[in-house]
């Protein structure tokens, strides 16, 4: 059995734990006449045995982040430093680089994140261009930070946007840390960057995200093993930035194959989207009908 199986039968059995937490049966073809009394009851008790796995393996991961209150105080800090002296931290690219180049020419799961912001434009000519490129450097690296602490890599950044991926041996927990991620990212930007600009009369900084889960080709563009430029191709990377593109101020889109794998308690919070053909014209990649997106408004 190689990698991919073994990673796959442990999703497998993750999917279980998910159909339980949800209430739905597994096992109903090998149910028997019991009543409907008991059979509500074991359903309920493994419902309530699966949805407690779960939360351990997916909900509780509070040691791999800083609380809410010090993660606020401490971007406020950052971004007060930048403003005033131009300060920059590190947030850098490194770590992912490292990775690729361990992987080049494989195919890998994972969830890609798109995180850019609104009206960079207006930004851009109502401020002096030393502060645009201090804001929006310090926003890059605010969301890399977020990144970082949720056990995601930093792919590159480009113009005004962010670009991140996360993997991990089951994508159950790599698209749970991606969605806690922009859920994270929405609340540094409301809590910690928006009000120390508004002391400089700044203008608020607004967020969309989208996200996407599949498989994705590491390739590196030369024979320098070292130092040959590596990047990610496949069409989750070109999705999850259609996805991206899609969502409004503050708003944080999912394509069907993250909400699939998130917690049952967080696929609650989402709502599935509605556009025309003309507004979404891209089509799941295995059944060739319209790809569904979900939303959670920050």
């Amino acid at each position: 059995m190689n990698d991919d199986d073994i990673t796959d039968e442990i999703d497998k059995k993750y999917k279980k734990l998910l159909d339980a937490a949800r209430g739905i049966d597994t096992m109903s073809d090998e149910s028997n006449d019991d009543s409907t009394e008991e059979n509500n009851t074991k359903v309920t008790d493994d419902s309530t045995s699966a949805s407690s796995m779960i939360d351990m393996m997916l909900g509780k991961q509070s040691e791999k982040t800083i609380d809410s209150e010090t993660m606020i105080q401490e971007t406020q800090k950052r971004i007060w430093k930048s403003l005033k002296h131009g300060i920059e931290y590190d947030a850098t690219v490194d770590r992912s680089d490292a990775f690729l180049r361990q992987h080049v020419n494989e195919k890998l799961h994972m969830v890609v994140l798109f995180v850019d912001l609104v009206g960079s434009t207006n930004i851009s000519l109502t401020l002096p261009e030393e502060k645009v490129a201090i804001i929006i450097s310090s926003f890059a690296q605010e969301m890399a930070l977020a990144i970082k602490q949720h056990n995601g890599y930093v792919l590159k950044f480009v113009g005004d946007a962010v670009i991140g991926y996360f993997i991990h041996t089951s994508v159950l927990i790599a698209a749970d840390n991606a969605v806690s991620c922009a859920q994270r990212m929405i609340q540094i930007m409301e809590q910690g960057v928006n009000p120390i600009l508004n002391n400089y009369d700044y203008p608020d900084l607004l967020l969309h995200i989208g996200l996407d889960y599949g498989d994705n080709m590491i390739v590196r563009y030369g024979s320098d093993k070292e130092k040959s430029h590596v990047d990610i191709l496949g069409s989750t990377m070109n999705i999850a930035a259609k996805i991206q593109s899609m969502a409004k101020p503050q708003q944080i889109l999912i394509g069907q194959y993250v909400y699939e794998k998130i917690h049952p308690n967080v696929q609650e919070k989402f709502k599935k989207e509605t556009w025309s053909e003309s507004e979404w014209k891209y089509n799941d990649r295995k059944t060739g009908k319209p790809y569904t997106v979900y939303s959670l408004n920050g």
